[in-house]
């Protein structure tokens, strides 16, 4: 057991206890104002819809601890519809119209990289938590609070291939097909140079526009190269979208990846089963050891099942967005201002501990430098498990090959 990567996650005591666990005055004066855009529509919608839940529940929490610096949190949340050119069009009326205090990042590379150009133009502090083209983050006030490494081409495929390789039947051949999504694309062009190496062999590569909906003719290449091992570079509902066009053919991959699947419809789609995807966090041991984690679970699962989304667990893309909220808690408290650049200096000097772990900023463009916080996981019996490394794996789980 690697007991201070398990005391990094479950750290948080001193959080738990400041931030989790405390009580305070209720917040007046004026609100702080936070301005940021999500995929609430568009191919992205599935999963940005998780994302507004999760910031409702920390936003609420933060304004019945005493909100931020005494003062109420009200955020002015707008839908870029899953469009970067949107995204840019929202961060400047926030800025200029709406007159926002601060601003958090959307969800999805393109509109965050869209959001980054105008926090650059006008000297603001962006946090964001799913940005995967980190070579491109390049404005010195962006931080990242997803977790992931620098280097995500090299660190993410020998992650999820280290998982694979641990398994009863490594795989000698992969099939590589995803995405021009731009991170999806980029990560998955790594996965190639990482699976070369490790010496198995490629036998399909193939790509598609972001945004298809037709996979028959895709599905159909990957039954016809019989790979061991299925590497998908999918957002959003095109993971399913591809399983289901497999089903068609009757074609079912003994080992199959995703990155990254719109979570609930994949998890409660019954020829899912056994896929693969990353995480930072899942429902079980020891994350939920973290005791505001397991609170932001049981209310997630609250008003998740109210609002009517296809699956009400926490996962990865509901932890990285409340974790965000926690991190922009601790730098406006530790900074004892709202000044963008008196925030920025904090979180250069400091980490965070989060639900998803202690957060730092200690790589190239604000990034981790070294091992990053993401796991693999595995859909077993309708719930996400993970398996990989073995310190985070749940309880008794093991890799399920057919």
């Amino acid at each position: 057991m690697n007991i201070s990567r398990r005391t990094a996650l479950a750290a948080g005591l001193a959080l738990s206890i400041v931030v989790g666990l405390s009580f305070a005055q209720a917040p007046s004066g004026a609100p702080i104002r936070i301005g940021s855009s999500l995929a609430l529509t568009g191919p992205l919608g599935a999963t940005g819809l998780v994302h507004k839940l999760a910031a409702e529940i920390a936003i609420e929490q933060i304004n019945k601890r005493g909100g931020l610096l005494g003062r109420p949190i009200e955020w002015v949340l707008k839908d870029d519809q899953s469009r970067p050119d949107v995204a840019r069009t929202i961060y400047e009326q926030l800025l200029t119209v709406e007159k926002v205090d601060l601003i958090i990042g959307p969800y999805g590379t393109p509109n965050i990289l869209s959001a980054m150009g105008v926090a650059q133009r006008y000297n603001k502090v962006l946090l964001h938590n799913t940005f995967g083209l980190p070579n491109l983050a390049k404005y010195d006030m962006q931080f990242s609070v997803g977790g992931q490494a620098f280097d995500i081409e090299n660190v993410w495929p020998n992650t999820v291939l280290d998982a694979v390789g641990a398994s009863s039947k490594p795989p000698k051949t992969v099939a590589i097909v995803t995405s021009k999504f731009p991170s999806l694309h980029f990560v998955s062009g790594g996965a190639r140079e990482a699976a070369k190496k490790r010496g198995i062999k490629e036998v399909l590569y193939l790509d598609w526009e972001f945004g298809s909906r037709d996979f028959g003719a895709i599905a159909s290449r990957i039954k016809e190269a019989k790979a061991d091992f299925l590497w998908v570079g999918a957002g959003g509902l095109e993971g399913n979208l591809l399983i289901e066009a497999m089903k068609k053919i009757d074609y079912s991959p003994a080992m199959h990846f995703y990155m990254f699947p719109a979570p609930g419809p994949m998890a409660k789609y019954g020829d899912a089963k056994n896929a693969l995807a990353l995480t930072v966090f899942e429902e079980h041991a020891p994350f939920l050891n973290n005791p505001v984690a397991a609170e932001f679970v049981k209310t997630f699962h609250e008003r998740g099942a109210k609002a009517g989304l296809p699956d009400n667990a926490v996962e990865l893309m509901a932890a990285v967005q409340f974790a965000t909220w926690q991190v922009l808690e601790a730098a406006v408290s530790g900074a004892k201002s709202v000044d963008d650049k008196a925030i920025a200096g904090w979180l250069k000097a400091n980490r965070v501990n989060t639900i998803i772990g202690a957060v730092r900023w200690d790589g190239p463009n604000n990034f981790i430098k070294g091992p990053d916080m993401y796991r693999v996981k595995q859909l077993q019996n309708g719930k996400w498990n993970v398996l990989w490394p073995k310190d985070y794996a749940a309880p008794g789980a093991s890799m399920i090959i057919p």
